[in-house]
C-alpha cells in the first residue's frame, strides 16, 4: 500500500518536472544563449507569473516571447506601446450592431490582451492611463469594459519589455506595477561566439523550426502541482529573513542596505521568491525546495522591489549589488531564526 502510494505523489512532480525541461529545452533550439532568460521566462509562463525585461534593442526579446508562445500552443500578440496608445487600443471595444431581427446588439472587438501571452514592448512609454489598463489585465486576470468583466483564458503570460538606454517621453512604471510583476530580467549582450551563432542561424536559408511540447491544459496542470510542493520551515523563513534584509530599518540589513536604500521589497516579494525556487526544485528533480533555489531566485524576485537611495544613484550602486551582498552575509544556518522572532 505505501508503495503505491508513494507512486501516486511522485508521478505528478516528475510529468511536471519532464513538461518544464521540455519548455526550456525547445525554446534552446531557436534561442542562442540566455539560458537563464529562458528557464525564469518558462518559470513565469508555468506558475503564473509576469516577467519584465530590460536590454537594449536586437537582443531577441520578441523572438523569446513568440517562441515561448509556440512551445506551449498558445495565443501570441505583441503590443508597441506610444505615448499615443489609447486603452481601447489593448482591451477592445463594444461595437453597436443591428442583427436580423432589426434588434440593436453590442458585440465585443477584442484587444490584444486578450491573448494567452503578451509581449507588451517598451512598456514604459505609454501613458499612465494605459498601463493602469494592463495592470487590471495582469493582476486580476480579467477586463472592464463598461459595466462588463470579462475573464482572461488561463495561462495568461504578460512579458514587458524596457529600453534602459532611451528615457526622453517616456513614464517610469510606478512601484505599485513593478511590484506586481514576479521577476525582472536584464538581458546580456550575447558573447562572441553566441553573435556568430546567431548570424549563422538567421541568415541562412534554413529555419529553426521548434515544437508545441504543450497545452494551456498541461501549463495549468503544472502551475497546481508546482503549487503543492512542500516547502521546510527554515526554507520559508529564509525566503521572508531576505526580504527582511533589504530594509533598512532591519537588523538584518547589511551596511549597503542601510546607507543606499530607501524602500525595501514587500511581502509580494517572499511569495516571488518561493514560487520560483518551486519551479527550480521541480526543474533539478527534486520534490523539496533547498535554500540555493532561494538564492537563485533572489534577483530577478528582488531587483525590482528595492528604492535606492540618491547617495546610490550617485555611488553608482545598483540593485543587484545590493543583493549580492545581502546573499553573502545572510546566514543560512538556525543563527538568525532565533533574532527574527
Amino acid at each position: 500500500m505505501s508503495d503505491s502510494r508513494q507512486v501516486h505523489v511522485l508521478n505528478p512532480f516528475e510529468s511536471v518536472r519532464k513538461l518544464c525541461v521540455s519548455i526550456t529545452k525547445e525554446m534552446s533550439e531557436r534561442i542562442v544563449g540566455q539560458e537563464e532568460i529562458t528557464t525564469c521566462l518558462s518559470a513565469g509562463l508555468v506558475i503564473g507569473g509576469h516577467v519584465l525585461m530590460e536590454g537594449v534593442p536586437g537582443l531577441g526579446k520578441t523572438l523569446m516571447a513568440k517562441t515561448l508562445a509556440d512551445v506551449v500552443s498558445l495565443s501570441f500578440s505583441r503590443i508597441q506601446f506610444t505615448p499615443d496608445l489609447m486603452p481601447s487600443d489593448i482591451l477592445g471595444t463594444e461595437v453597436a450592431s443591428v442583427n436580423k431581427l432589426g434588434e440593436m446588439e453590442w458585440t465585443l472587438r477584442k484587444g490584444p490582451l486578450f491573448a494567452n501571452v503578451v509581449l507588451a514592448d517598451e512598456i514604459n512609454r505609454a501613458s499612465p492611463k494605459t498601463q493602469s489598463a494592463l495592470l487590471e489585465a495582469m493582476q486580476e486576470r480579467q477586463i472592464s469594459l463598461g459595466s462588463k468583466t470579462y475573464p482572461l483564458d488561463p495561462p495568461y503570460f504578460v512579458m514587458a519589455t524596457q529600453n534602459p538606454l532611451e528615457s526622453e517621453g517616456t513614464y517610469p512604471l510606478p512601484d505599485a506595477q513593478l511590484d506586481r510583476f514576479l521577476m525582472k530580467l536584464l538581458v546580456r549582450f550575447p558573447t562572441e561566439e553566441e553573435v556568430m551563432a546567431i548570424v549563422a542561424r538567421t541568415t541562412g536559408k534554413f529555419d529553426y523550426p521548434i515544437s508545441a511540447v504543450a497545452s494551456a491544459e498541461d501549463i495549468t496542470r503544472a502551475a497546481a502541482v508546482i503549487r503543492q510542493m512542500p516547502v521546510a520551515d527554515i526554507v520559508t523563513a529564509y525566503a521572508v529573513r531576505m526580504v527582511f534584509a533589504t530594509h533598512p530599518t532591519s537588523d538584518a540589513a547589511t551596511d549597503s542596505v542601510r546607507r543606499y536604500v530607501k524602500v525595501g521589497a514587500s511581502p509580494r516579494a517572499a511569495q516571488s521568491l518561493m514560487l520560483v525556487a518551486k519551479f527550480h526544485a521541480t526543474l533539478d528533480g527534486r520534490m523539496n525546495v533547498a535554500l540555493e533555489d532561494i538564492d537563485r531566485a533572489a534577483l530577478p524576485c528582488l531587483r525590482h522591489r528595492i528604492l535606492r537611495t540618491f547617495d546610490a544613484v550617485a555611488d553608482n550602486v545598483t540593485t543587484d549589488a545590493i543583493i549580492a551582498e545581502i546573499l553573502k552575509k545572510l546566514p543560512k544556518d538556525k543563527r538568525w531564526q532565533s533574532r527574527g522572532k
